[in-house]
């Protein structure tokens, strides 16, 4: 399926951040900040350790209020849609997932299941079959009865992705969901998630897999939105300069003539102080 395939597939205004704050400790963690990936979108979201990203994240998924500023669902906030709904909608795949109960892989995903059925319910037809989709679409079907203790990282993500998948969401959102792996398996989950029917936000920070995998990414330094655009328009040498100090040679040498980041040895660089216009939510 194609990218402009997938977005006809995502129907609605989606999941949208306005001006949102949030402080924790003293420390503003979120400064204003505003996003609107557009439906059927992968959208990368980049920045140092420490800039939001996973503040903003579980902003999104609604896990943490914001203090000020708004996260909306097809025009209503989470408050009004509904924790139940918002669940059914909106699918999270964290860095890590751990447990001490001896699950097979059937079983974790058959969890993706849970906002649909009622407290207690068996599952239904409907319920195996976003399951069985999952699977397959993970390329996980023959591995259903494995146990989820000897997967390894790169299974384990995959995993957790049909887990997210079974749920049938519109929107994904990836926290560093390529932490941890290796280059084969960073490929490939990279390319399965801009594959998927859904609208994914993921936060990353390989900027050459962002600008290879993303059609748009937002750039977060401090709290704030910086930047946000298509890969060729954002990931830039004056940029990662500014954001990431440090001196980079970048050219349009990734697939379809997508930026691609070569990082030049030497002391870190002091802030770009260049023209800032046109950075923002």
């Amino acid at each position: 399926m194609t990218r402009d395939a997938r977005r006809t597939a995502v129907p609605g205004d989606g999941l949208r951040a306005e001006r949102v704050s949030r402080e924790a400790g003293g420390r503003l963690l979120l400064d204003g900040v505003s996003i609107a990936p557009p439906p059927g979108a992968t959208v990368g979201l980049l920045g140092p350790n420490g800039s939001g990203k996973t503040t903003l994240l579980r902003v999104m998924a609604g896990v943490l209020t914001p203090g000020t500023g708004v996260v909306t669902l097809d025009g209503r906030t989470l408050a009004e849609t509904g924790r139940r709904a918002v669940a059914r909608r909106v699918a999270v795949v964290d860095q890590h997932a751990v447990t001490q109960v001896n699950l097979s892989v059937l079983d974790v995903v058959r969890l993706g299941r849970i906002p649909h059925r009622r407290a207690w319910s068996a599952s239904g037809p409907e319920d195996e079959e976003a399951v069985r989709e999952a699977l397959a679409r993970t390329g996980l079907t023959g591995r259903a009865a494995q146990s989820w203790h000897t997967l390894s990282g790169g299974e384990r993500q995959r995993v957790q992705i049909a887990r997210a998948l079974a749920q049938r969401p519109r929107e994904l959102l990836l926290d560093e969901p390529t932490n941890h792996l290796d280059i084969q398996h960073q490929l490939e989950l990279l390319s399965l998630v801009a594959e998927l029917p859904v609208t994914a936000v993921l936060a990353l920070h390989d900027l050459n897999l962002a600008a290879m995998f993303c059609d748009r990414v937002t750039v977060m330094k401090e709290g704030r939105v910086v930047a946000a655009g298509t890969p060729s328009e954002v990931i830039t040498e004056e940029l990662i300069a500014d954001v990431y100090r440090v001196r980079a040679s970048v050219a349009p040498e990734g697939p379809g003539g997508r930026p691609s980041v070569r990082f030049l040895p030497g002391a870190a660089v002091p802030a770009y102080r260049g023209n800032d216009e046109g950075a923002g939510p």
